[in-house]
């Protein structure tokens, strides 16, 4: 195989396979700056192996076992390091054959998603360093999303590293009767994947594919140890809106809404799983905030024609999820649904409403919603000057696509 085609094969495994690969560097060096280089003299050493070699019919596993061979060696050069590093100590002295570290390797991310959820962290620290380890997002990317200065997150995440190093923080799914206490936290970062990976924060592409089929994949792992209703919420949710990911872009890239999707395209076997599964949550009377947005989206899925959308449902389900979780986002998402039964002069005023109490300044679907809105309703001048603003809070390429077209449209009509 030509070098040019090796090196394309490996940054799509690296794209694919690092993150998986990081996980479990941690778990077998117990450290993640340690891991983290690790991760990177693996792919230094495919880099230099590959092209001459051939690549390895098992690439993860390679990689994990180079990664934790040259860290071991590494750590052999370093004077004394046994002497105060007992746990490498231990870990150096157990040299598993490549096969021995496959065991195990598709349950690590989920380790490590408990590892970041440990409640001697704190919330926002366990999201941060969740989006950083799991995820691969940038500290950039993670700041953006929390409207949190870089240099604080980065300090966040270093400090998180630090606590889990110093406490010892076991590497691992804790037992039956912590699971419970550590549910909503896992809950949530699973939902950050997944939203990252169905729209991505930033970038030319509107997803990222392997870390939405990822969290559907944790989130059966977590079903199979919690079957709680919520946990069965959430993977209702995420399979209900993968289910549209064929339809959300054109050949070319581009984002097509929910209205303008083609239906013909949606995963039914995804939806009918979904809808089951949402059901399932109801029936235990327990359920919250991921089985009431999993409801909703299987209203939508429902309809075959988004005339034959049921809004009135979608109002009352969203008046419900609204008084379990009171948040700007949930008001915005309401405020559309209005907008879509009752007209969108009355979502308009709720945009409004929600925009002037300064929450959702800086958020580019409240502004791009308002666009809209007005749009909708003749209001031209209205509509461009909250697309441009919009448009200045994007950084996701498919999404500003989207918008320097309707701002066309709007030009041209």
């Amino acid at each position: 195989m030509p070098e040019a085609d090796i090196h394309r094969r490996i940054e799509a495994v690296y794209q694919s396979e690092s993150r998986a690969v990081l996980a479990t560097l941690i778990r077998l060096l117990g450290d993640f700056d340690r891991a983290e280089e690790a991760l990177h003299d693996a792919f230094r050493a495919a880099l230099e192996k590959w092209p001459t070699h051939g690549m390895p019919e098992n690439p993860r596993a390679w990689l994990v076992s180079a990664g934790r061979f040259r860290s071991i060696d590494q750590l052999r050069r370093q004077a004394r390091f046994e002497a105060f590093d007992p746990l490498v100590h231990d870990t150096a002295g157990s040299e598993s054959a490549p096969e021995d570290l496959e065991t195990g390797l598709p349950d690590d991310r989920l380790r490590l998603i408990f590892t970041c959820c440990h409640p001697a962290l704190a919330a926002d620290a366990q999201i941060a360093l969740t989006l950083r380890e799991v995820c691969g997002l940038t500290t950039e990317q993670i700041a953006q999303a929390f409207l949190t200065p870089v240099p604080t997150l980065a300090q966040r995440i270093v400090r998180a590293k630090a606590k889990i190093r110093d406490a010892r923080i076991p590497y691992e799914v804790p037992a039956a009767a912590e699971l419970a206490t550590r549910l909503a936290s896992v809950l949530r970062v699973i939902y950050l994947v997944f939203n990252e990976g169905y729209t991505a924060s930033s970038g030319p592409d509107l997803m990222r594919l392997d870390l939405a089929s990822e969290a559907i994949r944790l989130g059966r792992l977590l079903i199979e140890m919690l079957p709680e209703a919520e946990a069965f919420g959430l993977l209702a949710l995420m399979l209900l809106h993968d289910s549209r990911r064929a339809a959300r872009a054109s050949p070319s890239g581009e984002l097509i809404v929910l209205e303008e999707q083609d239906r013909s395209l949606w995963n039914r076997a995804q939806i009918e799983e979904g809808s089951a599964l949402v059901q399932r949550a109801l029936a235990t009377r327990r359920f919250g905030p991921y089985t009431l947005q999993a409801a909703i989206g299987a209203v939508h899925c429902g309809a075959a024609h988004p005339a034959e959308t049921d809004w009135q449902e979608i109002v009352s389900l969203y008046d419900l999820l609204l008084r379990i979780e009171p948040t700007p986002i949930v008001e915005l998402n309401r405020a559309v649904a209005l907008a879509m039964r009752d007209g969108p002069a009355v979502g308009l005023a709720l945009v409004d409403d929600l925009l002037a109490r300064g929450e959702l300044t800086e958020y580019r679907l409240a502004h791009a919603t308002r666009a809209d809105l007005c749009r909708r309703l003749g209001r031209r001048a209205e509509a461009r000057a909250a697309y441009t603003r919009a448009l200045a809070l994007t950084q996701l390429e498919p999404e500003r696509q989207f918008l320097q077209r309707r701002l066309a449209e709007l030009a041209a009509n």
